[in-house]
């Protein structure tokens, strides 16, 4: 009696892992930032910027809209952070731990990156 209730609680504490979700938070590096413009008009639009993040071998172009005017993303190329690649977005969290998600706009392969850099030096 005593091995099947000891059994029944391993099953309980267990099974939890079996039913969580697979997301696999990555470390992706902000390569670039630049002021984010307006698809209709020539003027830019100071409250969006266009974010390059760098998850593994591809690079992202993210639209990132910070709350109050802030400007701090300007200065955050090199800085690493965690995040949550889905199929339209990548979702992050700030230091006080909450999640945002931000739309990608495009991605691309980070080995071109690599080839450019490789030929500018062999050419110096």
């Amino acid at each position: 009696m005593l091995r099947l209730i000891g059994l029944v609680f391993m099953f309980l504490t267990t099974f939890p892992a079996f039913c969580q979700s697979t997301s696999k938070y990555q470390v992706g590096t902000i390569t670039e930032v630049k002021v984010h413009q307006a698809a209709g008009s020539g003027i830019a639009d100071a409250a969006s910027y266009d974010v390059s993040v760098k998850v593994g071998d591809t690079i992202y172009v993210v639209l990132y809209t910070p709350a109050l005017g802030e400007e701090t993303v300007k200065y955050a190329a090199g800085r690493d952070l965690l995040v949550l690649v889905r199929k339209n977005t990548i979702t992050y969290n700030d230091i006080l731990g909450r999640s945002f998600a931000v739309p990608i706009e495009s991605q691309k392969p980070a080995a071109n990156l690599k080839q450019s850099k490789s030929v500018s030096r062999a050419a110096e």
